[in-house]
């Protein structure tokens, strides 16, 4: 049974995602030759059915990858089979990347293949010269260097770092979008990035489940179904909400859906619904069935083979979408007649004056950052009941810290500072001070490691999972290092003038990507930086020191003069920032941008007054308290 599983798998995903794309491809109308510009039938079929291999293999390789990182016993043969079976999807990923790199060039190129030296120099030019070609360029190299790497490493910390990277091989697949370049590019970026991340992890875990299973005792495999289980479910969610927000901005209206393109997005949808309703099943019943008697495996394999069959639908119509045309013109507003200079340097419309309610009232939603709040708040509320539950505490102060917290990340990423941090200096500024102070101070008083340390259970099977990750993040040397009061004080005082005096303040006002990495950049560094100098604690000590108190204050100070330096140059020697962005918006409402700018400074004074206060007030507490410095098992 195991072995015609791993291969009726395999199969049934690759036939049902195969004959649906030709029928999508049929239903959408891209089968049908263009009356211009006809690549052929070879690439009409050949480019989304390579497509569709891209697809399959990415997900295999990236979904195989994370299940091993937190299903997976280190010890046992499973490991080794998991990390063999991701190497060979990369090398698939790899050589299907290719073949459709070069479909895509001759699609858009409309050209023959031929031995002639021009044909070789048009298609160095589209790769070399190209968004398009320099996009599936960095998906092959990014999918060649996958493979390599999973056979390359083993230990637990590198395979990590692979998945990471192929992760990354998702952006540039995103960025080729129907909206890239338009109108709505970031957040359809975003949407249909988050969306190939869901899909994959969901597919490509059940693929590898598939895969293993001969390796796996039958005493574990129901223990690492289940962690299956729990990624599927919040792979379903994410791929909901992603697939309707990418839909929204691609079909446009109700009535749309009647359209070709609307009919094979519903038909998606169904498909997706069906998955979901296959893994409800899959949980509540089979899982629990394969648990209490593992011999009485076939009702969960078969569902398990009806499953991947559904993901092979859903795949293959996902890959005819992306060749059919959008009911809704999609034309950058830059392009357009008489653009304003707002269109021309946002592609977005200039938004209305804040006004007096515009703190509560704008909203420009990135759903990168709000899902990631909304799992933060899961994963926070889920360990508060699980401790109370054993009929253990947890101080409300901390969950009120967690929820200010969330909230600040939210009007950080989400609320009115997202929205008008790409026109008002003020605004960037107070965006990122609250990413890069106010939500890591904020972090620190909820103190979720804690929280996970005393909610979650070790594991003792060689598998890695969420408190065994955080504590290899949190005990890492390097962290510890970038943790003590001289680096703190270099990161915290730093980062700010390398953002405002360089072009990473450019990258991250003109570029969805870059806003996105810049405010992690900023995230990550104040979570690492700055609880550390609210502690007065030295290594290696076991409480509070008035020494430690003195240099953690002294760090402070620095910190903050840094800070009110920064606010200093703001309001008058400096200039105008990244004027020719600012300076250029074309805004009737609000105050010059050089005044503007100048209330961007003071709240960098303000901020670097308030963050030696509060590190002042800690330090003096800690003292009183004689706090004593964490253990292992609480930190």
């Amino acid at each position: 049974m195991t072995r015609i599983v791993r291969i009726a798998g395999p199969a049934v995903l690759l036939l049902a995602a195969f004959v649906s794309v030709l029928v999508a491809l049929v239903v959408g109308g891209a089968a049908a030759a263009p009356l211009v510009s006809d690549p052929g039938a070879v690439v009409r079929f050949g480019l989304p059915i390579a497509r569709t291999v891209v697809d399959l293999s990415a997900a295999a390789t990236i979904g195989g990858l994370a299940l091993a990182v937190v299903g997976l016993s280190r010890t046992a043969p499973e490991w080794n089979r998991a990390l063999d079976v991701t190497a060979a999807a990369a090398m698939v990923w790899t050589l299907a990347a290719a073949v459709t790199t070069f479909f895509t060039f001759l699609s858009v190129a409309n050209v023959s293949v031929t031995v002639d030296p021009q044909f070789g120099q048009t298609l160095s030019v589209f790769l070399t010269g190209t968004d398009l070609g320099l996009a599936w360029i960095v998906t092959v190299l990014v999918a060649a260097a996958v493979s390599v790497m999973c056979f390359a490493v083993r230990s637990r910390g590198m395979v990590a770092v692979v998945a990471g990277v192929a992760m990354i091989g998702l952006v540039p697949m995103a960025q080729q979008g129907h909206a890239a370049g338009t109108a709505s590019h970031d957040a359809a970026v975003t949407a249909l990035g988050l969306h190939l991340v869901g899909a994959a992890l969901w597919v490509g875990g059940l693929l590898l489940v598939v895969l293993v299973r001969d390796v796996v005792s039958n005493d574990r495999i129901a223990l690492v179904v289940g962690r299956y289980s729990s990624i599927a479910l919040g792979c379903f969610v994410l791929v909901a909400v992603s697939g309707y927000a990418s839909a929204a901005i691609r079909v446009g209206s109700w009535g749309d859906l009647l359209t070709p393109y609307g009919a094979l997005v519903l038909v998606k949808v169904g498909a997706i619904l069906a998955i979901g309703a296959l893994g409800v099943l899959q949980r509540r019943r089979t899982i629990a069935a394969l648990a209490a008697d593992p011999t009485r495996r076939g009702p969960f394999w078969l569902l398990v083979v009806v499953e991947l069959a559904v993901m092979g639908v859903a795949s293959g119509f996902a890959a005819a979408l992306a060749r059919t045309p959008t009911p809704v013109d999609q034309v950058a507003l830059s392009k357009t007649t008489n653009p304003t200079p707002a269109e021309l340097l946002t592609d977005d419309t200039l938004p209305r004056a804040p006004g007096a309610w515009g703190w509560l009232t704008g909203w420009n939603i990135d759903l990168f950052w709000l899902l990631a709040v909304l799992l933060m708040a899961c994963t926070y509320a889920a360990g508060i009941v699980r401790l109370r539950r054993r009929g253990e505490p947890w101080p409300i102060r901390r969950t009120l810290a967690a929820a200010l917290c969330l909230l600040a990340l939210v009007v950080a990423t989400s609320g009115w500072l997202h929205l008008y941090d790409r026109y008002l200096v003020s605004t960037n500024v107070a965006a990122h001070v609250l990413l890069g102070l106010v939500v890591p101070l904020l972090a620190a008083a909820s103190a979720p490691v804690v929280l996970i340390r005393a909610a979650v259970h070790p594991r003792d099977d060689g598998s890695t999972g969420i408190r065994e990750w955080t504590g290899i993040l949190v005990d890492n040397a390097a962290v510890r290092y970038l943790a003590q009061p001289f680096p703190a004080v270099v990161l915290l005082g730093g980062i700010w003038w390398a953002f405002y005096g360089t072009q990473a303040l450019r990258w991250s006002t003109s570029d969805g990507t870059g806003r996105t990495i810049v405010d992690a950049v900023f995230l990550i560094v104040g979570l690492v930086a700055a609880p550390g100098l609210l502690t007065p604690i030295a290594a290696g000590a076991r409480r509070a020191t008035r020494a430690a108190a003195l240099v953690r204050i002294g760090g402070a100070v620095v910190v903050g003069a840094s800070l009110a330096a920064l606010g200093i140059a703001f309001r008058g020697p400096l200039g105008l920032v990244d004027a020719s962005w600012f300076g250029a918006m074309g805004r009737t409402w609000g105050v010059p941008p050089l005044t503007d700018q100048a209330r961007g400074g003071l709240v960098f004074i303000v901020a670097g007054a308030a963050f030696v206060v509060v590190v002042v007030a800690a330090s003096i507490a800690a003292l009183r308290r004689k706090t004593p410095a964490p253990t292992d098992g609480a930190r």
